[in-house]
């Protein structure tokens, strides 16, 4: 593993994890709003295992990359972070993008294809999100993220937290693993890895969720693309899929059993399966036949 940057709009320092040879397909992994580059488990490592050069990319705000100095976390900023890391794989990576992480992806697509250019990316993976997502689940995640400004006392108090927002999934016996979600501040209390601009931010985004903007963008998509749904998730819907799906004719779709909003999180070892198997067959043709 080596760690890697970038610069992204309005100059804030994007930091990933890269795992692989730096000659070999490239794949960049985008994590959802509030996570880290961490919270793709093993995927990227197991990518980089299938022939890939994998980057698990903190978002702008988020894990050890930098906060917006003016306070933009609008997808246009995404959509520039998107481009830098891009151009630091060769111009076109498969891109993997769980929740606000494909939302960049798909805007970014999108709206460069409109604009007559290339999509920035030579295939799309979209993780629990298409332009037609649930209301209640979304307003359900924000409320989570939101509800805890003092932050928490220890990492054993977040681990509860979460276990109760997330009965599904066992609740882990090592809480190590959360320092690398949360930050220990001056006061001695943990607090989510992320810029509070960030989420207050949170409007202007779901007015762009709420617009035909992501649908126009689904509509243009010619890439190889797969829409990756946690069949219990209370974000993207099975009718939310196959919107997605009649979008985008070509599509191919993974639906993962006993996996919720955080798919990779949840049923890692299907879910990289399924992408692996997807990016492997559309970007790295040889090694499915070797």
């Amino acid at each position: 593993m080596q760690r890697v940057e970038v610069t992204g709009a309005n100059g804030v320092v994007l930091v990933g994890d890269a795992f692989g040879h730096r000659d070999a397909p490239a794949v960049l992994l985008l994590h959802g709003g509030g996570q880290t580059r961490h919270s793709w488990g093993a995927t990227a490592r197991d990518l980089a295992g299938a022939g890939f050069f994998a980057v698990s990319a903190d978002l702008r705000g988020h894990g050890d990359s930098g906060w917006d100095p003016t306070g933009d976390y609008g997808f246009g900023a995404f959509r520039g972070d998107v481009e830098a890391w891009s151009t630091f794989l060769g111009g076109a990576p498969g891109v993997v993008g769980a929740s606000m992480g494909g939302m960049s992806a798909l805007i970014t697509a999108g709206q460069r294809l409109a604009e007559g250019q290339d999509a920035a990316m030579s295939a799309i993976v979209l993780v629990d999100i298409a332009p037609q997502i649930e209301t209640e689940g979304a307003d359900k995640i924000v409320g989570f993220m939101t509800a805890r400004p003092e932050g928490f006392a220890s990492l054993e108090e977040a681990a509860d937290v979460i276990a109760a927002y997330m009965p599904h999934r066992p609740r882990p016996k090592d809480t190590s693993g959360l320092a690398k979600n949360l930050r220990l501040g001056p006061d001695g209390r943990y607090r989510w890895h992320w810029d509070p601009a960030w989420i207050g931010d949170v409007s202007r985004r779901r007015e762009v969720r709420g617009s035909d903007l992501l649908r126009d963008q689904a509509r243009r998509l010619e890439i190889p693309t797969l829409l990756v749904r946690g069949r219990q998730s209370d974000l993207l819907s099975e009718a939310g899929a196959r919107d997605f799906l009649a979008l985008v004719p070509h599509a191919e779709y993974v639906d993962v059993a006993g996996a919720g909003h955080m798919v990779a999180g949840d049923r890692n070892d299907a879910f990289t399966n399924a992408v692996a198997d997807f990016l492997t067959r559309v970007l790295h043709p040889g090694a499915a036949t070797a």
